[in-house]
């Protein structure tokens, strides 16, 4: 029997999205255990919210479950890169293009982006490196195409986290973001979601050397 969605209680809430905020800034790292005793004492709750945060997160492909390994940080390697990779370079530029075709307001994307530019921390910047591309793809008009690539957000957020840490290339990406942002607000759909392809793609190749096939090429 299919059970009805309840909304998440707060207190797992919380300790959901701090859990995944110390994955996603790299403070808890790719394969590193994750006990439930050690966690409901540092965020002062009963083991219950922490299970619970604990089978969404490995629902995002953020953690993974195992009989033997218990709770862990799912770890990055190339296989994975290049199946969340494969998507946002199908998926997102297009998304722009049509965002852009239909006028939508690009002020999210430029307050995120003048976020980036103030951060003081790695945390900052990445939380608003992210909140930059969902403004980009998020006004599509095809709310379902949206809600597809808001799947994989977390992902490659942590592709990115790994990514940053053996080599950090913000400021090159931030000038990339300037140059994805100008042409979308001059209207020009197509180079805009051809400099959007290209900033993924280069990217992730960074990071994963060789990662993307020639279906994953523009």
């Amino acid at each position: 029997m299919t059970s009805v969605p309840t909304p998440i209680p707060s207190r797992t809430q919380y300790v959901l999205e701090e859990i995944k905020r110390r994955i996603l800034t790299g403070r808890l790292t790719p394969g590193q255990a994750l006990v439930e005793t050690e966690l409901a004492a540092q965020f002062g709750v009963s083991k219950t919210p922490v299970r619970e945060a604990l089978k969404t997160l490995a629902g995002t492909g953020l953690v993974v479950m195992s009989q033997y390994k218990g709770v862990t940080v799912r770890m990055v390697d190339a296989d994975m890169a290049r199946e969340v990779y494969d998507v946002r370079l199908l998926l997102e530029p297009e998304a722009l293009r049509r965002a852009v075709r239909r006028g939508a307001s690009l002020d999210a994307a430029r307050a995120a982006l003048s976020r980036a530019d103030d951060a003081t921390d790695t945390a900052e910047r990445s939380l608003a490196n992210r909140e930059f591309h969902r403004a980009l793809y998020l006004p599509c008009g095809n709310p379902l195409l949206g809600r597809m690539l808001d799947e994989v957000r977390d992902q490659a957020a942590l592709v990115s986290a790994v990514a940053w840490a053996a080599s950090p290339s913000w400021e090159r990406e931030a000038g990339e973001h300037r140059e994805i942002l100008r042409l979308a607000q001059e209207g020009d759909a197509e180079s805009a979601g051809r400099a959007l392809h290209a900033h993924i793609a280069s990217f992730v190749e960074r990071a994963f050397p060789g990662v993307l096939d020639q279906e994953g090429q523009e």
